[in-house]
């Protein structure tokens, strides 16, 4: 199949590559490397295009930011999602979360070797490297926790391989989707993930939006305006680390809060005291 769909791209490179310069692979793949090389060979000197893959993305928050098991539950959630298929691109591998898991899980089952296929030499220094750009689908966030599944035969699978639970937090907007949360500053969090993990590498967003809360007979579409806006301004703010935007978004507005707080006891302390 790798080669029919090489055979396919290839056709398309020679058709259209005069007119075409920005080329996605796949949108959510399963294929991808040998295409990029092709057109790196065969056409890029020529065309002077850009290929490069999109992946869907949601961002996983941890309940508890100060239970290392949550953090670390988080991080296993983007890395099984998106990490799955942009750390080997980036980094010639899977991620070594999921290798861990994936492997201990696996010998938990009773078989000889993981169910996470292995990388060759050769197919990591082919595989690296391979995206001129990377296509971002992002749509929501989910609050995680840590959670333990047991491992049988036959009871195993992508999801209980993570040992997590993910959650909603109910003040979020409601859906017009079940599984669809407007949930911006989780895009930006994704954004500096993407950032830190893979060297800054030039993204386009090439899926993001939200369906209708309610059936319209005219146009009613503030929900949808709203939330394009909350997701773009979310993008274009200035980058920070997870660690700074935790402190500014978090922390600073609780320590603000608390001393309003204190003030005003201490205001009516005085008060009392006073009188």
């Amino acid at each position: 199949m790798v080669n029919y769909f090489n055979e396919f791209a290839n056709l398309c490179f020679e058709r259209f590559g005069n007119r075409v310069k920005y080329w996605i692979t796949f949108n959510n793949p399963w294929a991808h490397a040998k295409v990029w090389h092709t057109y790196d060979t065969k056409w890029r000197g020529k065309q002077k295009g850009l290929v490069g893959i999109s992946l869907s993305g949601d961002w996983g928050e941890p309940v508890d930011i100060s239970n290392q098991k949550d953090i670390e539950a988080a991080e296993r959630y983007v890395q099984f999602y998106m990490g799955w298929f942009a750390t080997p691109i980036f980094h010639g591998d899977y991620p070594q979360v999921m290798k861990d898991f994936i492997g201990r899980k696996s010998a938990q089952q009773g078989l000889g070797t993981s169910r996470l296929p292995t990388f060759s030499s050769q197919e990591k220094s082919y595989v690296k490297g391979t995206c001129d750009f990377l296509g971002i689908g992002h749509f929501t966030t989910r609050y995680i926790t840590q959670k333990n599944y047991q491992s049988g035969r036959g009871s195993s699978s992508y999801f209980t391989d993570r040992d997590l639970a993910e959650l909603v937090d109910p003040r979020w907007p409601d859906p017009g989707s079940e599984w669809l949360y407007a949930v911006p500053w989780g895009f930006r969090r994704l954004l500096n993930f993407v950032k830190a993990q893979y060297k800054n590498p030039m993204i386009y967003v090439t899926e993001n939006g939200v369906s209708e809360k309610i059936m319209c007979t005219e146009l009613c579409d503030d929900w949808r305006i709203q939330y394009y806006k909350d997701y773009t301004n979310e993008m274009l703010k200035d980058p920070l680390t997870s660690h700074m935007e935790m402190v500014t978004e978090v922390v600073v507005p609780t320590v603000c809060t608390l001393c309003i707080l204190l003030s005003a006891v201490f205001l009516m302390f005085l008060l009392r005291r006073h009188n």
